[in-house]
């Protein structure tokens, strides 16, 4: 069988568009099949082993530090990861899930959690991201199978639209303060287990989280974060300096994220 990453998925119906607009997050069954997570995950799993920089045991470690091992831009450093990541398949889906024309590429990020790895407090990504709208969707691919107790990603539904919390970085208190914030406004904790080939999108405002891993293999996950084609720069901010610099070089505030970095990956055909 050959692997093509520029396979389109199944056209996403209007129910399912629908509910991610409502709920901020959606998953999806099946969106690669066994050999493709082969292909790219063992890949994947061997640049992120490789290339990462904690050196420190686990239990000497931070809540963030304990939470995974991360490495970002796996495309520049792999002719199979950047093919994952360029490719046509989820930037397809994330274009129409956030119902615009076309989408760029913000960054991509493998997240390893450890055997014994901790909780991921609960966050929002576009905290750190200096980005103009909420245009941005991150799909989250994990390169396994992920049973519950190995810490699959959880959601808050609805919650993209709730702006307290969204001033806190991933820690010990953004988890207590955003699940106080959830609790009292309703809004329901959405998880469970991944099935192999399954990818959840969520929006960079949607508050999540993930659980420990108490498995005894790691939790390889790779994830690109896609935004609107004609996504602008924002004046950074203490939260956002490091990613401006390092994800949208030379970019300007207020100009078009257009660097050699964030490549257009999709557009749509007109009509």
């Amino acid at each position: 069988m050959t692997v093509d990453i520029n396979k389109p998925y199944s056209a996403l119906s209007d129910e399912q568009i629908s509910s991610f607009r409502k709920n901020g997050f959606i998953r999806l069954k099946d969106v690669f099949n066994e050999e493709e997570i082969r292909h790219y995950g063992d890949e994947i799993t061997r640049l992120t082993i490789d290339l990462n920089t904690q050196k420190l045991p686990l239990e000497e470690r931070s809540t963030y530090d304990k939470a995974f091992l991360q490495v970002t831009n796996l495309w520049e450093q792999s002719d199979v990861a950047k093919e994952f990541v360029l490719g046509k398949r989820l930037a397809g889906i994330a274009a129409a899930l956030l119902e615009v024309d076309g989408v760029r590429l913000y960054h991509d990020q493998s997240l390893y959690k450890e055997p014994g790895g901790g909780i991921t407090p609960a966050h929002a990504d576009q905290y750190y991201w200096p980005l103009s709208s909420d245009r941005t969707v991150t799909a989250w691919c994990p390169l396994q199978a992920v049973p519950e107790h190995m810490g699959p990603l959880g959601f808050y539904a609805g919650s993209q639209h709730v702006e307290h919390g969204r001033g806190l970085g991933i820690s010990d208190e953004s988890e207590r303060e955003i699940a106080k914030t959830m609790e009292e406004g309703k809004f329901p904790y959405v998880t469970g287990a991944f099935d192999l080939g399954e990818v959840s999108f969520h929006l960079g405002w949607t508050f999540h989280r993930a659980a420990a891993n108490r498995a005894d293999k790691p939790r390889s996950v790779m994830t690109v974060i896609y935004m609107d084609r004609d996504k602008k720069l924002k004046e950074t901010t203490e939260s956002t300096q490091l990613d401006a610099a390092t994800f949208c070089p030379g970019v300007k505030p207020g100009e078009t994220i257009n660097s050699p970095k964030n490549p257009v990956l999709f557009e749509r055909v007109s009509a």
